[in-house]
């Protein structure tokens, strides 16, 4: 009876064997508040933000006249005495002169500084979508672990159960000792990968909490377990969304934009500048005050090594901006095409070993159950069985993690990180 008795709870645990084991009174970590949370106070986050904020302010001074200088001197005739109101050269002077670059040339600093500042600003929603992916991958990789030590404990538990009845069957006299020990190094090895999980979860943690702009060692529940949902778009419509909208690409837009305006600015630069001068003579006694109006203008004479070299720069770093936009977009499509595959594979590998050969191997384990009891075969088989539809169970779950990271690098790639089409919280 006592050999009944546990091969019965050997089979219904083996049967229940995929749900979790352990229940957690202390709250789930959200997905969503996560994220939320390191929008808030990511470090990161706040320096692109900032950086940003700058680049706004960097739009008016550029495109602002020079300050205008202010001059004052005095001249005197002769070295032996002070002649001011004596002599009709002697003369207080006071002038103030005022730069004028050539009409256009600061708007076009105004439009490149207007640029920049776009194109940052596009780059700090570029940073906000790239920390949203790499909180998510932690978070999916850190569900998984926790995934794995339910699993691994119910495999501990199921192992116990053939230890158990491998010792009882020894002591019946109608088993070998092999049986019981080979369950019992199957156990310490479950405990060795336990100890081996529980560090990579104290390590994911740790980035969790780096990416949130929390403390190292901040306390982290345990992650809302992921459902399987169907991909929303097709692979032709999130590659043209991506193109369309991505952060990244819309940053090497503006730099572009950015980049054809210097080579406009270069140009213009040919052109000369201007400076008008004012001033007032101030003469006591008998001579009159006297004032004057001076005009300068530049003359660009070494333009062939100075101006003109300028515009070929502005024009190499134009070519330049527009082969990193290129390189941007071949980048996003090859990288939606890559997690696309890997999309199709971990949900075809999935429905293999949900509908195929998960299935099959808790027939395999229902038949050797029923060897093992009749004396045809011995623990080692029942061992063998277990180990395999634990694996298999970890292998299902490790596609649908790679199958929801890769849903999340296809959202960042398409500018649309913070909505998640498979994270339901």
């Amino acid at each position: 009876m006592l050999l009944v008795l546990m091969f019965a709870l050997l089979c219904a645990g083996t049967l229940l064997f995929i749900k979790a084991v352990t229940s957690h009174a202390e709250q789930p970590l959200l997905l969503k508040d996560l994220i939320d949370e390191a929008l808030r106070n990511s470090p990161e986050i706040k320096a692109a933000e900032m950086r940003t904020e700058a680049a706004q302010h960097r739009v008016p001074q550029v495109s602002t006249l020079p300050d205008p200088v202010v001059s004052f001197g005095y001249q005197n005739e002769g070295f032996s005495r002070y002649t001011y109101g004596k002599e009709q050269g002697a003369q207080w002077m006071y002038s103030v002169t005022q730069a004028f670059p050539f009409p256009g040339k600061l708007s076009l600093k105004g439009e490149t500084a207007a640029k920049d500042a776009a194109a940052l600003r596009e780059g700090y929603g570029n940073s906000k979508t790239k920390l949203i992916q790499r909180i998510k991958e932690l978070y999916y990789d850190l569900a998984l672990a926790y995934k794995n030590l339910d699993l691994l404990q119910e495999q501990s538990s199921l192992l116990k159960m053939v230890a158990d009845i491998a010792a009882a069957r020894y002591a019946a006299g109608r088993g070998s000792q092999q049986d019981v020990l080979a369950a019992q190094t199957e156990e310490l090895l479950v405990l060795e990968k336990q100890e081996m999980l529980n560090q990579k979860v104290q390590v994911l943690k740790a980035g969790l909490n780096n990416a949130a702009g929390r403390d190292a060692s901040a306390q982290l529940s345990r992650p809302v377990e992921q459902k399987h949902s169907p991909y929303a778009l097709s692979q032709g419509e999130a590659a043209a969304r991506a193109l369309a909208v991505s952060p990244e690409v819309k940053t090497r837009q503006r730099l572009v934009e950015a980049a054809q305006v210097r080579v406009n600015f270069a140009n213009k630069d040919l052109l000369p500048d201007f400076s008008v001068t004012g001033s007032y003579f101030d003469r006591r006694g008998p001579f009159l005050d006297m004032w004057s109006l001076t005009a300068a203008v530049s003359i660009p004479i070494f333009s062939e090594t100075k101006q003109k070299q300028a515009v070929k720069e502005a024009e190499a770093m134009l070519r330049e901006a527009q082969s990193e936009l290129e390189t941007a977009k071949l980048s996003i499509s090859s990288g939606i095409h890559e997690n696309f595959s890997v999309l199709r594979s971990a949900e075809s590998l999935m429905n293999l070993y949900r509908n195929s050969l998960i299935p099959k191997a808790r027939q395999d384990i229902e038949a050797a159950r029923a060897a093992y009891t009749a004396g045809r075969s011995d623990a080692s088989g029942m061992v063998a069985r277990l180990k395999s539809l634990i694996e298999l169970e970890a292998l299902y779950w490790n596609q649908s993690t790679e199958y929801q990271k890769a849903a999340a690098r296809i959202e960042a790639l398409a500018g649309d990180g913070h909505n998640s089409i498979l994270q339901k919280d």
